[in-house]
């Protein structure tokens, strides 16, 4: 798969490396790939109006707003890269934040029509199944000869333990279908330079059709391209082994790349300008302790079949950063794989990028069963790299996917040549069943699903539009990475108001260090303590000038207290903080603060 992997001697760089796939066979195999993705969520396409994925914690909310705020302002004559809808006054970057401008804005009428979670969960079933398909194509035409092989390594790509994880949160790490296409982009042009080297002619058109696959990718995520590009590289200075292979292939590929990078930067310099340079950017991302345990490489993920088999405590970061859990079956198999296959070539470029990779993924120091070791990892010292700094670092073992993808398609290939080559020394018969093993406890499971909450009243009958004016709602207390239920509301009421605080990605500080969520005023911080400790604070004059402080910063034209934990003490607190009692009105209880403010 890296330049050149496919048959450089051919004649004419135009043919094909491997047998086409018909159009029958990739029917049959888009339509597994669909049919087990629809499986995987069909919870939530069974309820798409209340339905919400129990492990995504805050991220359905999230990007059901990102989704449902691109339509709103593909609707308005406003700019789509900014918004004041939440943490007003100051706002959000949308390019800075995980929008997936890519999917949200072709996808605007689903997400009018429908709502914002048919167009979340159309981003996750898409994204699983046609990543699936897209590397099923690559590897179909690069790698093996086998439609079945090549079929195991896309099922692998697009359903892999991290790729499920993600799939309950994070559809701009599922929604990967151009990067396979990127990669043959690539291949093609390296194969086609080598050969119009001599011949000193041009080839625009593959770098037009590349840089313009690579802008696609930046607008439906950043990070995972990143990532992509540097286990690329990895594995394409690994297949070429000698310098002299190594620049050859740069000389050649420099032009076609250089124009294609051009390309990218006319189409996406204003959106990128605005990302690093815009209002509410930020400079650098502090994930912590993010790196990956050594049992996450030989367990199972809660999401596969094989979680019954699982051995050691949980030691994964959250439920939707399962970057590894690839079980031990499957590390065993690619054990007993590299020893069979040691003198293939792209084989041997498959691993060193499964070993680099996983070396990243697990932080600064090693740590086993939940406890910290002395050995120092890769990452202490790429870690201070720029760009790489602001990457979840157990999120580079999902590079080693498509790499194991590589090795399982190729096995698959040279147990199935065993029928026409006697002399081979594979028996078939074990390797299916060791692939057998090693890929059913990994298969996925459907995804639980809740119901939410229903909105109040007060919101999702138009009751919020009677106290607004040019201010904003004030929810008590202001929504926050931890609770972010009230973009929701938000999104029923059509935007009508703007919200203080919310869930998103801002800058912090003088530093500009980016953090989750508003930099929270001491009002916000009052009411957070008041809910979580469910005790009414004495209110002295200090505390209420403080009030109408941030109540002006916020613009707040009504305060609302919604039915939540510690709500009496919470609407006690309001009241001896603004000097004058609530008053109930559809479900919520209601300060309108104009005057006061």
């Amino acid at each position: 798969m890296a330049p050149g992997t496919a048959d450089s001697g051919r004649a004419r760089p135009e043919q094909s490396a491997r047998r086409v796939p018909s159009v029958r066979t990739d029917l049959l195999v888009a339509g597994g790939y669909l049919s087990l993705a629809v499986f995987v969520l069909a919870g939530l396409w069974l309820n798409p109006r209340n339905g919400y994925l129990v492990k995504s914690d805050q991220d359905q909310a999230m990007f059901e707003w990102f989704f449902s705020v691109t339509a709103w302002k593909l609707t308005h004559p406003e700019n789509p890269l900014g918004s004041q809808l939440q943490n007003y006054p100051d706002g959000v970057n949308m390019m800075a934040n995980t929008s997936m401008f890519g999917w949200g804005v072709p996808l605007t009428p689903v997400t009018l029509l429908f709502g914002p979670t048919v167009t979340f969960v159309l981003a996750l079933t898409l994204g699983l199944s046609g990543t699936a398909f897209a590397w099923y194509r690559l590897f179909a035409r690069e790698l093996v000869e086998s439609e079945f092989a090549a079929a195991v390594g896309g099922l692998f790509c697009g359903f892999a333990p991290a790729m499920i994880s993600h799939a309950t949160a994070h559809p701009n790490f599922v929604v990967l279908a151009l990067l396979p296409l990127i990669a043959s982009r690539v291949i093609t042009m390296a194969r086609r330079a080598n050969y119009l080297e001599a011949r000193r002619r041009w080839q625009p058109r593959p770098a037009l059709a590349l840089g313009l696959l690579v802008a696609l990718q930046i607008a439906l995520g950043e990070e995972p391209l990143l990532l992509f590009a540097l286990g690329f590289a990895v594995f394409g200075l690994a297949y070429l082994r000698t310098p002299r292979a190594i620049l050859r292939t740069l000389r050649a590929l420099a032009p076609p790349v250089l124009l294609a990078a051009l390309i990218t930067v006319a189409l996406t310099a204003i959106p990128l300008w605005w990302q690093f340079f815009g209002p509410q950017s930020y400079r650098f991302i502090g994930y912590g302790r993010g790196g990956n345990d050594l049992l996450a490489l030989f367990q199972f993920a809660p999401e596969s079949a094989g979680s019954v088999l699982s051995f050691g405590p949980d030691v994964s970061i959250n439920p939707t950063e399962h970057n590894s859990y690839f079980g031990w079956p499957l590390l065993l198999l690619l054990a007993v794989s590299a020893v069979l296959l040691r003198r293939e070539r792209v084989v041997q470029a498959a691993l060193a990028v499964i070993v680099a990779f996983t070396a990243l993924s697990m932080g600064v120091m090693l740590s086993i069963d939940g406890e910290f070791t002395i050995v120092p990892m890769p990452w202490l010292i790429a870690g201070q790299l720029p760009l790489l700094n602001g990457i979840v670092e157990s999120r580079f073992a999902m590079v080693a996917i498509p790499a194991i993808a590589i090795v399982l398609a190729l096995g698959t290939q040279r147990a199935l040549d065993h029928r026409r080559s006697p002399a081979s020394g594979w028996r078939p018969a074990p390797w299916f069943g060791a692939l057998a093993c090693a890929l059913l406890p990994l298969a996925p499971t459907m995804l639980p699903v809740v119901d939410r909450t229903p909105t109040p009243a007060f919101f999702a009958e138009g009751t919020v539009r009677r106290y607004v004016s040019d201010g904003s709602v004030l929810i008590v207390p202001p929504p926050t990475a931890a609770d972010a239920v009230a973009l929701r509301w938000q999104i029923d009421s059509d935007f009508t108001y703007p919200l203080v605080g919310g869930y998103f990605v801002g800058p912090s500080g003088p530093d500009k260090k980016a953090r989750y969520g508003p930099e929270a005023r001491p009002t916000a911080n009052l009411l957070t303590l008041v809910r979580a400790f469910d005790t009414v604070p004495v209110v002295d004059a200090t505390l209420r000038a403080q009030t109408r402080a941030d109540l002006r910063y916020w613009e707040a034209d009504v305060v609302v207290l919604p039915p939540t934990d510690s709500g009496d003490a919470l609407r006690r607190t309001m009241d001896q903080l603004l000097g004058f009692p609530a008053r109930q009105v559809d479900g919520v209880w209601v300060w309108d603060v104009r005057a006061l403010v």
